[in-house]
């Protein structure tokens, strides 16, 4: 059970509170067509339809943006003073921008592989990093003997510092145990913070992450098929399932029958695919239907094309290139001429190891060709359409609407571009999740 662990303590108003903002600058709505479909090309850049200038207030009802108008309009409705159901911000021109919606993220591990930096300097591959011990097993080692309680209080960090840069949505990985109790345990851990932080957590079970010392893989795949899968099932936390396939790993034949197996169990797949070479990850992600290809930085022309014609959204980790020292290869704009759709994600993890989705958004803008308002789109608007919550009468997030989930951030700048322009700042002034400020 969880009653002995230690609750963070999260600053949020009562429930019954409203909050009111006031004399804000721009907002990045992105609440145009539909919002259940991701934005692509021309229309990620489409200010006219995206953007409200000049002075704007927001009016939200416990969860939910109950007005969007003028700021002296709502003013002279519900005053500018805090009372007893009531608090007001003056947000004095600051913009006002969707909450992050962080789509691939390792939250839960132990342990510290911060000396594969000299040995990738020595020339070694992450491939030999592995071979020599370190890598996903390294990690695995430290997981799988580290309590309940203190991965609890890692993950109760891990989100605190996520809401300080602005993410109020989170895909959150299992992957470091490689055995049936260990999975259950951060599934189960996964849980209890989706239900006791402000966050809204996706789970998504990676058991086929690594071979475990001493298995060899048609052993471990049958477990993985026989044993953990109808486990992870019946434990019921998990959403997803996800395999790393990639040469080296779990090949696109053993990736297709977990995937399968996975889809018989009710659980839909978001697939770590074409991360060091085209493996042709992507295009079995394609045939196999899955709501994601993520990395995907090798990917063929014609697997995007394939990906976008079937629904699959590509989802660009570029962190995670940068912090191997590889080329960043995110062919972002080509994404835009062909109209396929993508978002971008941290992937923090290990080796990864940022929650900061505007240090994402300054690789994506800086270095690889994106407008500042094309990688909003794509860390906001674009990865909330593949974490569809099936709650009845739930609502996608990432935008900002009438009715719509009240997961905002106010910036610490009058521009809207000033999400993805302080690469060694943060930029974000408060995260208000579901109402709430959690910053």
């Amino acid at each position: 059970t969880f009653e002995s662990r230690t609750t963070y303590q999260w600053n949020v108003p009562i429930p019954s509170m409203r909050l009111l903002l006031l004399n804000s600058g721009p907002v990045a709505t992105l609440a145009c067509g539909d919002l259940n479909s991701p934005l692509t090309g021309a229309d990620m850049s489409d200010t006219e339809s995206m953007v409200q200038d000049g002075d704007n207030g927001i009016l939200i009802d416990s969860d939910i943006i109950a007005k969007i108008s003028q700021s002296e309009e709502l003013a002279d409705e519900f005053g500018t003073e805090d009372n007893s159901t009531l608090r007001v911000i003056d947000c004095e021109g600051k913009a006002i921008i969707p909450g992050f919606v962080d789509s691939h993220t390792h939250l839960l591990w132990e342990g510290d592989r911060s000396n594969e930096m000299q040995l990738r300097h020595k020339g070694l591959t992450y491939s030999d990093i592995a071979k020599s011990g370190g890598g996903i097993q390294k990690t695995v080692d430290f997981t799988r003997s580290a309590s309940i309680e203190s991965l609890t209080k890692l993950g109760q960090r891990r989100i605190s510092r996520a809401f300080e840069f602005g993410t109020t949505t989170m895909e959150c990985k299992s992957g470091y145990g490689l055995t049936v109790n260990s999975e259950l345990k951060l599934l189960e851990v996964n849980q209890f913070l989706s239900e006791q932080t402000p966050m809204s957590i996706h789970s998504t079970w990676l058991g086929a992450h690594d071979v475990p010392k001493g298995t060899n893989m048609d052993d471990y795949v049958d477990e993985l098929i026989n044993v953990q899968l109808p486990a992870v099932v019946e434990q019921g936390y998990a959403e997803y399932a996800d395999v790393f396939c990639e040469p080296g790993w779990f090949s696109l034949e053993h990736t297709e029958l977990i995937v399968k197996a996975a889809k018989k169990l009710g659980l839909a797949s978001r697939l770590h695919v074409d991360e060091f070479v085209d493996g042709g990850g992507l295009q079995l992600a394609t045939e196999l239907g899955a709501i994601s290809g993520d990395h995907v930085g090798h990917s063929s022309e014609s697997a995007r094309q394939s990906a976008s014609d079937s629904g699959v959204m590509q989802t660009f980790l570029p962190g995670t290139p940068y912090i191997l020292g590889h080329n960043l290869e995110t062919p972002l704009r080509q994404c835009i001429e062909n109209n396929w759709p993508f978002s971008l994600a941290t992937d923090f993890n290990p080796n990864c190891r940022t929650l900061s989705m505007p240090f994402v958004g300054s690789l994506a803008t800086h270095r690889l060709g994106l407008s500042p308002i094309e990688a909003l789109v794509a860390v906001t608007r674009n990865p909330a359409t593949t974490l569809l919550n099936s709650t009845p009468g739930q609502q996608v997030t990432g935008s900002i609407r009438e009715g719509g989930p009240a997961d905002l951030l106010i910036l610490d700048s009058q521009y809207i571009d000033a999400w993805c322009q302080m690469p060694g700042d943060n930029p974000i002034y408060r995260t208000i999740k579901s109402g709430d400020i959690v910053n």
